[in-house]
């Protein structure tokens, strides 16, 4: 018995083998994965744990049970001679991993291949061979997580044997000699069959802790990468960028060189030979460059890589694509000593790796864009100007051209200057708080022939605020607002005030006017939509606050206080953001007042 299990465990060697092969199979990867196996994985693997238990057949020890002699080696089988074998685990296995179908496949295979050799307990065997791929499927579905339970494993694969040990018994003629058999062989094959289950799967679940383990670490090495190239992959794909992210590339990984290339030149190289004219490497060899335009990763080996110096060191390349939209912009390249440095799990984290830094270029183009569109709207909706206005303001000329030719032509200054300023406007998306200021002035200017003494107007400004940056036509479509609605149907006594201060770290604008004011109703959408109304639509103030949102957020919107008859004031807050520096003046209000 002794020397009975010693040659079983010496064989079990057999089995660490072929778990390590079953690790390698790419179907026995995605069978462990898979909650449900499709009809061809089934029959994948019905063939595989099948000749598992065929080979655990053949590699057993023939016994003869009449001399109780062990034969090391199996050849054939006379009707006094019996098997210790490890076709079990094959079929065990088979039901733990597949269910059912698979343990009932795999046991008929095999349990028939063990029928066919013959022998006094070839009919047991076959029996008990198709009941422990039933037994461990049954199990196995009533206890979906046995997977990771190895001692319940060793169990299970000693419990099958078990099985097979009582068949024998109930089953073999003489009842004699099994009884012999059994007694000689039972336990070694229990403790054989049961060990080797668990090793099979312990090898097994290693063998995945150590694939994770190095997945997580390329995974984490990859988004660290990510993260780093970020901010410089922000600005495109130019050679400044490209120069960051190669030296961001090179101390990351190891490789004996990088470099990053357009589509017609390389922006930047590091590491070895980076001093060296690259002759063929480079995007323009035909071959090389279609397949980076089918966007896939290739391997150069060293009769595609040249120096200039007969004792180049480098030997390989990997090239993978950069992409923008599905569309090729460029390459990363990087550089080994020899092609044998270029293993698959490196290849795969690379080819992750370029993945990553393509989806930075992508995002970082899609902001691009989306800044244009900004602007391209902000210019929009700065080109607005009231037709109203342009005619009125026309009209007024045209009758002061015979009465007051002064007052005609001082006016129609004033009205080149508004015009001068709504023209700049669109081609810029700031300008200092003094050109705002200079608009205003002379929007009212005009405003003021028109309507002689009916205005009153205060300007409160610290001077400090002057060179703040402000989007153009921001306070003028307020005071716009104010003298066309705000004052509609007031004769005279008009009292606008417009105020600019600052505060710490950002600039308060305000414009007050005395007007009629807004009611309930309309202070719920002013700013907020553009909505009917009698007097208007609203879309002044709407574009205004839009603006302003979008160039500073949402704490720089318009806010309104108003009442009924006693007048509105519209103010909000800007960073304080100087385009040029302040001349050296007294930081007191500058108060004026203007009839």
């Amino acid at each position: 018995m002794f020397e009975l299990l010693l040659l079983m465990l010496e064989r079990l060697g057999l089995i660490v083998m072929l778990a390590f092969i079953a690790t390698r199979l790419r179907f026995f990867k995605d069978m462990i994965y898979s909650s449900q196996l499709t009809g061809k994985q089934q029959i994948t693997a019905i063939l595989f744990f099948s000749l598992f238990g065929i080979i655990g057949t053949y590699s057993g020890v023939t016994f003869r049970s009449e001399s109780l002699e062990l034969n090391r080696f199996l050849i054939s089988l006379s009707d006094d001679e019996a098997i210790a074998n490890f076709r079990v685990i094959g079929v065990t296995l088979a039901g733990l991993f597949g269910g059912y179908k698979v343990g009932i496949g795999a046991g008929l295979i095999a349990g028939g291949h063990r029928m066919l050799l013959g022998g006094f307990t070839g009919f047991a065997c076959g029996v008990a061979t198709i009941l422990a791929g039933a037994l461990s499927a049954y199990y196995s579905k009533k206890n979906p997580k046995v997977l990771s339970q190895p001692k319940i494993i060793f169990f299970l694969g000693a419990f099958a044997e078990t099985v097979q040990m009582i068949l024998i018994v109930l089953l073999a003629r003489p009842t004699s000699q099994a009884l012999d058999l059994v007694q000689t062989i039972g336990i070694p094959m229990i403790v054989a069959n049961g060990l080797g289950c668990m090793l099979f799967l312990l090898i097994i679940r290693n063998v995945q802790k150590a694939e994770h383990k190095m997945g997580a670490l390329q995974a984490q090495k990859s988004l660290r990468i990510a993260e780093q190239t970020l901010t410089f992959l922000k600005r495109g794909l130019n050679t400044e960028s490209a120069s960051e992210v190669c030296n961001i590339l090179y101390k990351e990984l190891n490789v004996a060189g990088v470099a990053m290339t357009n589509q017609k030149s390389i922006l930047a190289h590091i590491g070895l030979a980076n001093d060296h004219h690259i002759a063929n490497i480079p995007i323009q060899t035909q071959i090389t460059w279609e397949a980076i335009k089918r966007k896939e990763m290739v391997i150069a080996n060293d009769k595609s890589i040249h120096c200039n110096q007969p004792d180049c060191p480098l030997g390989a390349a990997v090239i993978a694509p950069l992409t923008i939209r599905n569309e090729v912009v460029g390459t990363l390249k990087f550089y080994f000593h020899s092609e044998k440095e270029i293993t698959p799990l490196e290849t795969e984290m690379l080819a992750g790796l370029t993945n990553l830094l393509s989806s930075q270029l992508e995002l970082a183009e899609a902001d691009r864009s989306y800044q244009l569109a900004k602007e391209a709207e902000i210019n929009a909706l700065q080109a607005q100007i009231s037709p109203h206005f342009l005619f009125n303001t026309l009209n007024t000329i045209i009758s002061l051209i015979r009465m007051d030719p002064d007052k005609a032509r001082k006016m129609l200054h004033n009205l080149s200057q508004f015009l001068r300023q709504n023209v700049s406007s669109t081609t810029t998306s700031l300008h200092s708080v003094e050109d705002e200021l200079k608009h205003i002035q002379s929007y009212l200017s005009i405003e003021e022939t028109r309507f002689e003494e009916r205005f009153f107007i205060s300007y409160h400004i610290d001077k400090h605020c002057l060179h703040t940056a402000i989007p153009p036509l921001t306070l003028q479509p307020i005071v716009e607002n104010a003298v066309k609605h705000g004052f509609k149907d007031k004769e005279g006594h008009c009292h606008l005030t417009i105020s600019i201060k600052e505060q710490n770290a950002t600039v308060l604008l305000s414009v007050t006017d005395n007007g009629q004011g807004f009611d309930t109703e309309e202070m719920d959408w002013l700013g907020k939509k553009m909505a009917p109304s009698t007097s208007g639509t609203g879309i002044g103030l709407y574009n205004i606050n839009k603006r302003l949102q979008m160039k500073f957020g949402s704490e720089s919107a318009l806010r309104i206080k108003s009442k009924i008859n006693e007048g509105t004031t519209i103010y909000f807050t800007i960073p304080k953001m100087s385009k040029k520096e302040t001349n050296d003046e007294p930081t007191t209000d500058s108060n004026t007042d203007r009839r």
